[in-house]
């Protein structure tokens, strides 16, 4: 079993406390990523979980094994984890061969295991046939697969990977990331990412656990964590989200624009007149032209369109509403739209989210 039980830790460096009474759990075969800005300790997790440091409180187990806590950390060469770095790590003066084979031969493996077991990794991630070649004269994205087959040779029930593709163009970074998902299901092995791009969380990850300010903010699948942010931090760091001010007007409603009432779950503890905040992603706002011949706006709020982006396969605009509150909005790419065209502003009440200001 490698499941990963991290309970109520804490890291201080000097007066910053960098993780903060976190808890978490990471399933057995599970690929989880941390997700969060810089400084949010994202990597200070990681490298807690790797044996690197101690924790200041709590501890961390995987399965029945105490790993970490504040007394007693067990080294990481003695956790079965492997880890793989962004700056890939691997030695320039070694071959392929030599760079794989390098943790085998430390641990003293029969010669002949080591040949078998680094053709067979090597394979695994596509770099068969490349033994006797130097990283120097391997792609980005084939160092990476250096590192990672090294890790992987010595059969890790947990891999850990600290934001492996940031150093990765962006065309090879989104080919590595459906390769990295593809090895996992083929190995099994428990996955621990990390990374600060909220679109490679969402493709890679089973579970998203977003981190701000050395604290858990939430943790679930990504549509979940998408689609219903657990407050505002989530929402505004995961994708693009409009943030609008409202009106709590009835235990079910709020009112937008100052006469636009909006039918959706509210927090608890809410009280009629109360100031909140409407979140809301650009893809769920609908626009309706209005005039030249087009339907009005019925229901929506009425505004004009002040900025116009066509790319491709949607057009992003601004709506500047007739109280001065800005939209953004995410339209189908047949829309055409012009700066100053009069529009109306209609909201999925089923896709919003509403927190307290």
């Amino acid at each position: 079993m490698a499941e990963i039980r991290i309970e109520r830790v804490t890291k201080r460096f000097g007066a910053t406390t960098a993780v903060r009474a976190l808890t978490l759990e990471v399933r057995d075969r599970e690929f989880v990523t941390l997700l969060g800005p810089s400084g949010c300790g994202k990597t200070t997790l990681l490298r807690l979980i790797a044996g690197f440091m101690s924790p200041d409180e709590g501890s961390i187990r995987v399965g029945t094994a105490t790993l970490s806590t504040p007394g007693s950390v067990v080294p990481p060469e003695q956790r079965g984890m492997g880890m793989v770095f962004q700056n890939y790590a691997v030695w320039p003066h070694k071959t392929v061969y030599q760079n794989v084979a390098f943790g085998l031969e430390v641990r003293k493996v029969a010669t002949s295991e080591i040949r078998a077991r680094v053709a067979r990794v090597l394979e695994l991630v596509t770099l068969g046939g490349l033994e006797a070649r130097y990283p120097a004269q391997r792609s980005g994205g084939q160092q990476q697969r250096v590192a990672l087959a090294r890790s992987l040779v010595v059969e890790p029930s947990i891999l850990l990977l600290d934001e492996p593709l940031s150093n990765l163009d962006a065309k090879l970074r989104e080919r590595m990331r459906w390769e990295l998902k593809e090895l996992q299901r083929r190995t099994g092995i428990t996955f621990v990412y990390v990374t600060h791009d909220q679109s490679e969380a969402m493709a890679l990850s089973d579970r998203i656990a977003v981190m701000h300010l050395g604290e858990l903010m939430q943790i679930g699948a990504p549509r979940e964590v998408y689609t219903h942010p657990a407050n505002r931090t989530v929402a505004d760091f995961m994708g693009l989200v409009n943030l609008i001010p409202a009106r709590v007007v009835r235990a079910d409603a709020v009112a937008v624009g100052g006469a636009h009432t909006l039918t959706l779950t509210l927090p608890p503890r809410v009280a009629d007149g109360q100031p909140v905040q409407l979140a809301i992603r650009p893809e769920n706002v609908r626009l309706v032209p209005i005039g030249r011949g087009a339907p009005a706006g019925g229901d929506g709020l009425p505004g004009k369109v002040s900025e116009v982006t066509f790319l491709g396969n949607l057009t992003d605009c601004y709506v500047t509403l007739d109280d001065g509150t800005r939209v953004r909005v995410q339209a189908e790419p047949g829309l055409a739209l012009e700066i100053g065209q009069p529009v109306a502003v209609r909201f999925d009440a089923d896709a919003a989210s509403v927190f307290d200001v």
